[in-house]
């Protein structure tokens, strides 16, 4: 089984995240895929976390990208 499972967010101006299943089902919401990223989330945190902890996971993994401590 998968050690982890993508989502791919994007990361709005005020700090917020989005997740998405997929690029299409994104791209079908209007988003730009060059402002896609996909984010690997651990299998545990996947299934039996919050989608606010998954939502902190992503955007702190974002933030770790931008400043390139990742």
């Amino acid at each position: 089984m998968d050690e982890s499972h993508a989502l791919y967010a994007i990361r709005h101006s005020d700090g917020s995240v989005s997740l998405y299943v997929d690029e299409a089902y994104a791209i079908e919401r209007g988003i730009d895929p060059a402002q896609l990223h996909c984010v690997e989330i651990p299998r545990q945190l996947y299934a039996s976390g919050t989608v606010q902890q998954i939502r902190e996971y992503v955007a702190s993994y974002l933030e770790a990208q931008a400043t390139g401590s990742a």
